[in-house]
């Protein structure tokens, strides 16, 4: 018998603008022990299915046809309580935005040993200890004392191990997996696919896992699903999908996957259109609106130089300073960033890459050292009008693209007021037709403006958060994890918009990922953080064909292997 069994299933968003269809009529099974994969671009309809299983459709959002069993028992029609009891319990749900999905106003103890508490009917210590042991599981240093944090506390990548933990704590008989991994750097990410393993293989728990990480696919999957625009066009067994697929959306969809093993001029696009109003127009920076205006003075030296810069967070408060407890987020790191270059960073899950994209713009302050753009230290900047000129000039496309996108506010605006601020558009007019444009060429559509940022899946948020970014015509760009919520399609097109930015507008950037093959594409030069240190910096080739630093060895070392690649037809860059 199927562990899970979907049949049939067609979810529909009715709107005042018509309805949308988002899955159509989409058939799925899950066995014991087995983990089947669910693979597609971003609204493809995968976190929908989901959502639909365990019950939790945004609203307006309904299940307008098919049928679900867990066990053989239909579950779709039953009531919300008796839906409760099931979440959690004997369907376990790991969501794809971790800092929403948790609680900020309680800490990770009392949300994890208040789910433990209700379904497992442990005393109050048992579930503390039991707490304690999966946060352990899940790659959290010192649980004991991190335990106690609340979420905000927490980088985005050990947020997303808290989730995974709450997912896990009630020993659920099916897991719903939606994008698990895609906060986290690589050896984590080895840590908890072969925690999801050990789980299915030893307690034969079916897993349903949502991602558009192929090596997370490769790896872990039994079988896999293949989905476009709402339809399954594929599915088989992974060595049979990844190998030697049948449908053409499906081989261009694999032919996208970043390389780790040879740098490319460009990145290979998915070239499968079902429609041609869906083709992308290509975009000529040189008469686009984003390489106009860019006059900003010459600048000699390095654009970016940080030197001794140092974060210290409190993870204790106490009144006597001594008893108090803290950890240096970033300890003593320095570099440089020249004009033109695209610096990487990589490097565990709280390593430190997050907060030092944090301190170089400005949004926080260090214990000690100095950001340089330019000639200017921005730790030494005054007033906000001051500062003004360098935010103008240095934009952010952040991790978590929902929490830094005002929710009440249409995408149209969240676009515009960047242009509105620092008056580059000179009526509504051009503001509207800016925004339209810049939503088109990330692959939004120009029908995007209108709509709210609830109404969009995660990889769409980011694309959002990037034309946002691209807003202001920047000179220097930070990405700190840019594509980790993108399909392979869409970040094929993001990355070589950047990449076009960068080489036609002189464009400088910090980019920040866990993903080593996007940061061999992407970057000139790297450098790898371990706990707030910065252990090695080379030249991007150079660190991926003799990496000198027993860390950095490690971390390539664990790097998911895509055997399944061909290297036919690849426009590869000389060395």
């Amino acid at each position: 018998m199927e562990l899970l069994d979907i049949k049939n299933l067609q979810i529909e968003f009715p709107s005042r603008r018509g309805t949308v269809v988002a899955v159509k009529g989409v058939n799925l099974t899950v066995r014991p022990g087995e983990v089947l994969g669910v693979v597609g671009e971003s609204g493809a309809g995968k976190s929908t299915i989901g959502n639909a299983v365990i019950g939790l459709l945004d609203p307006p959002g309904e299940m307008s046809g098919g049928e679900v069993f867990l066990k053989g028992e239909k579950i779709n029609d039953l009531s919300s309580e008796e839906k409760r009891k099931i979440r959690g319990r004997r369907i376990g749900m790991i969501f794809q935005d971790p800092l929403t999905s948790l609680d900020p106003l309680q800490t990770i103890e009392q949300q994890l040993v208040e789910t433990i508490e209700l379904h497992l009917r442990l005393g109050k210590k048992k579930s503390q200890e039991r707490a304690v042991d999966l946060l352990r599981q899940v790659g959290i240093d010192d649980p004991e004392i991190r335990i106690k944090n609340y979420p905000h506390q927490f980088s985005g990548g050990m947020r997303q191990r808290v989730v995974i933990a709450l997912a896990l704590c009630a020993e659920p008989e099916v897991i719903i997996a939606d994008e698990p991994t895609t906060a986290l750097d690589v050896s984590i990410q080895a840590q908890i696919l072969e925690l999801m393993r050990k789980l299915c293989r030893e307690k034969q728990v079916g897993m349903l896992i949502i991602t558009h990480d192929m090596g997370v696919i490769a790896d872990i999957t039994d079988r896999v699903a293949v989905m476009y625009q709402g339809n399954l066009v594929e599915e088989g067994t992974t060595q049979k999908i990844l190998g030697d697929p049948d449908h053409p959306y499906t081989k261009s969809l694999i032919s996208a996957v970043p390389r780790a093993d040879v740098r490319l001029r460009r990145f290979p696009m998915v070239d499968y259109i079902e429609k041609e109003e869906d083709r992308k127009v290509l975009l000529d920076i040189s008469t686009h609106w984003l390489g106009q205006g860019r006059d900003f003075g010459k600048i000699e030296g390095p654009l970016i130089s940080v030197k001794d810069l140092v974060m210290t967070f409190v993870t204790k408060q106490a009144f006597l300073k001594k008893n108090r407890q803290s950890f240096n987020a970033v300890d003593s790191v320095s570099f440089d960033i020249k004009q033109g270059e695209v610096f990487g960073i990589v490097g565990e899950s709280g390593s430190g890459k997050s907060t030092i994209a944090r301190l170089i713009a400005g949004l926080y302050k260090p214990a000690s050292g100095s950001v340089f753009f330019g000639e200017t230290d921005l730790t030494k900047v005054g007033s906000e009008r001051e500062m003004d000129v360098f935010r103008k000039q240095m934009q952010m496309i952040f991790q978590d693209p929902f929490s830094s996108l005002n929710g009440r506010m249409r995408v149209m605006d969240i676009v515009a007021e960047p242009i509105r601020f620092h008056k580059l558009a000179s009526s509504n007019r051009e503001v509207e037709t800016i925004v339209t444009d810049l939503l088109e060429h990330v692959g939004l559509g120009r029908q995007a403006a209108v709509r709210f940022p609830h109404e969009f899946s995660g990889g769409q948020r980011q694309r959002i958060s990037i034309a946002r970014a691209l807003a202001t015509r920047p000179r220097f760009l930070i990405c700190d994890e840019p594509t980790s919520a993108l399909d392979v399609s869409i970040q094929a097109q993001i990355l070589n918009l950047l990449k076009d930015l960068q080489e036609e507008l002189g464009l400088t950037m910090l980019f920040i990922s866990h993903d080593l093959p996007v940061i061999r594409q992407m970057c000139d030069r790297v450098g790898v953080m371990k706990k707030g240190k910065l252990v090695e910096v080379a030249e991007t080739e150079a660190l991926f064909t003799d990496p000198q630093a027993s860390y950095t060895q490690e971390l390539l070392s664990l790097m998911p292997k895509l055997d399944f690649l061909s290297h036919e037809g690849l426009d590869v860059e000389a060395s």
